[in-house]
């Protein structure tokens, strides 16, 4: 039964982070994309597109990380410990955010410019340390008596280095897709033209990482080169290049939701083969989501909470969406 918990919650703990990295994954974009655009109207109706569930986006966040620490209490302390500075820097980064977000409509004209860069600086920052912390994850963390045995500086390496570049490039174009599904007239066509290059941009990020990762660790190429898992995991990177290619088209034909459709399955196709790579350790490279978790009684303790609380989570998630879907028109706002 305690090996079962264990896996329920690890499913929890990766849906909840799947569900924030592909909702506030647009929303961040936004943040990466301002820069590109210098009109004011047209950064207000960049910022009003995601002003109605923006914050609600980052419940997931919460969720994972509280999860995380019921559920894995060794897996939270040692990737607080390793990942200190990044992931402070990260909260510290949203925060400012958040809080640019919400002054930049209400400040004094002369006070804007100043939110306005707030804001992308928050969102690049926040971003490349969630990417950072991915690759410190891939990379692995010393373990030493159930304690974190590492140094506090060890994430500032060039591969978490890369991945936090790799996930600025990611949110970008859910971004410049989500906005391409959003707005219309002259801001959509800037997102037509950013989103070709973001593609060329992700797509060499993705072979580098797909070239980097096997190489350096060979227990991640035997897991995925290894027969007959070569045969079995093949989709991934199948469906992996379709998505591409139909984002490619998409642009090219003036879509409206596939490019963001196709876009969020991309991000779906990388996390899936983040947990094929990793799995079944939440510690790597030795520390499995078995040896990592809580004792039974409290894993079954808090799946009944989690049971409650997740569909009302989903429910107003949906009905959110669903009430503000559509263009958001010039001139409209929601503050």
């Amino acid at each position: 039964m305690g090996i079962e918990l264990a896996v329920i919650w690890f499913g929890i703990i990766i849906f909840a982070t799947l569900m924030y990295i592909t909702m506030d994954g647009f929303d961040l974009g936004i943040g990466i994309l301002m820069p590109l655009v210098k009109n004011r109207d047209e950064r207000d109706l960049m910022v009003n597109t995601v002003a109605p569930v923006w914050d609600g986006n980052e419940t997931w966040l919460v969720l994972g990380g509280a999860a995380l620490f019921g559920a894995f209490p060794l897996a939270y302390a040692v990737i607080i410990d390793a990942l200190t500075i990044p992931l402070t820097i990260m909260l510290i980064a949203l925060i400012f955010r958040g809080v640019a977000f919400e002054f930049r409509f209400k400040a004094l004209p002369e006070h804007q410019a100043f939110w306005d860069k707030a804001f992308i600086i928050g969102s690049i920052v926040a971003t490349f340390c969630q990417g950072i912390a991915v690759g410190a994850v891939i990379e692995g963390f010393p373990v030493a008596g159930r304690t974190f045995a590492g140094g506090g500086f060890d994430w500032l390496a060039p591969f978490p280095l890369f991945c936090g570049l790799g996930l600025v490039v990611t949110y970008a174009l859910l971004g410049s897709t989500w906005l391409i599904m959003k707005t219309e007239s002259a801001l959509q066509q800037q997102m037509y033209q950013a989103t070709r290059y973001l593609l060329i941009a992700f797509l060499i990020a993705m072979i580098v990482v797909s070239l980097w990762t096997p190489l350096a660790y060979p227990s991640i190429a035997e897991r995925w080169f290894s027969m007959p898992n070569l045969f079995f995991l093949a989709p991934v990177p199948l469906l992996t290049g379709y998505c591409l290619w139909r984002i490619h088209t998409a642009i090219q034909q003036q879509g409206q939701t596939s490019p963001f459709v196709m876009a969020l399955l991309l991000t779906f196709l990388g996390f899936s083969g983040l947990g094929i790579s990793l799995w079944p350790n939440i510690i790597p490279p030795e520390i499995s989501i078995w040896e990592a978790a809580a004792p039974p009684e409290s894993l079954g303790f808090m799946l009944v909470g989690a049971l409650f609380i997740i569909p009302f989570i989903l429910g107003y998630t949906f009905w959110t969406y669903h009430v503000f879907s559509g263009k958001v028109k010039a001139g409209e706002a929601y503050h």
